[in-house]
Order: structure tokens, then C-alpha cells, then sequence
């Protein structure tokens, strides 16, 4: 039966004028430089909406959420305000990656006398402008909420 459904599929594409249509990929950094639930919850609701829209479009989006300075905190594990929420976001959003400034994490362990515990959604970079410098060098679209 497979091999059928496969034959029928191969001789529909070889027909002029027929192909499959393929979605575009978008690509989304989201900056969080503030330690503002607010401002955190809206990058979320941005992420979110942006991808439930090329979805029903049938498009492809990345989305990465770099956080640094004060806006560290949003991936902290000792003081995000949003960390319930993102607990539950990041499974079921497997297009939104989560990126901790290395930088921001040594100053702030340099700060307060201890180690910085990063969620484990989050990837250490070593620098979070660096990082939106190179995705902006790459087409990547840069917001901040």
C-alpha cells in the first residue's frame, strides 16, 4: 500500500505545472534586556503568536529569545518571574530557543558571590549582543518588546 501511495505521489509531482508548496522560514530574535515580568510575558505572547500565525499560513519560523543584563533574570532559576510559565512554554514550543548572556552571567556571579542557575531551556552564549549582531548579519529580524 505504501509503495502505491508513493508511485501515485512520484507520477502527480512528475506532471508539469504540479509541485508541492513550500513554506517559507522566518527567523525572530526576541531581546530581553529588562527584569520586567511585563516585558517578559509579552516576548512569550510575541513568541507564541508569531508562531501559531505562520503555522496556519503553512510557513516555518525560528524564533530565539536572548536574554541579558537585568533581562537575565526572565532564565534564571532562582528569581525569574516567569519561570512556571516557562516551564510549560518551552516543551511545547520546540521552535523558540532560550540564550543566557555569559557575560551578564559573570557579572552577576561576580555581584552577588554565587553561581547564576540557568534553566535547563536556556543555552549559555558567551555574549548576547554579540549573538544579536550575528543573527542580524545572517537576515535574522531583531525586536524588543
Amino acid at each position: 500500500m505504501r509503495r502505491m501511495v508513493f508511485v501515485l505521489l512520484a507520477a502527480v509531482l512528475a506532471l508539469p505545472g504540479v509541485a508541492l508548496a513550500a513554506g517559507k522560514t522566518h527567523r525572530l530574535v526576541l531581546q530581553v534586556s529588562d527584569n520586567d515580568a511585563e516585558k517578559m510575558n509579552a516576548v512569550l505572547n510575541v513568541a507564541a503568536n508569531v508562531s501559531r500565525h505562520y503555522a496556519a499560513v503553512g510557513d516555518e519560523v525560528e524564533i530565539v529569545i536572548v536574554a541579558f543584563n537585568a533581562g537575565l533574570h526572565m532564565l534564571r532559576a532562582d528569581t525569574s518571574p516567569v519561570k512556571a510559565r516557562l516551564e510549560s512554554f518551552a516543551p511545547g514550543m520546540p521552535n523558540v530557543t532560550f540564550q543566557a548572556c555569559g557575560n551578564t552571567m559573570e557579572a552577576m556571579k561576580r555581584r552577588e558571590d554565587k553561581e547564576i542557575p540557568i534553566l535547563p531551556a536556556a543555552k549559555i552564549v558567551p555574549a548576547g549582543i554579540v549573538t544579536l549582531i550575528d543573527l542580524s548579519e545572517k537576515g535574522w529580524v531583531i525586536v524588543r518588546p
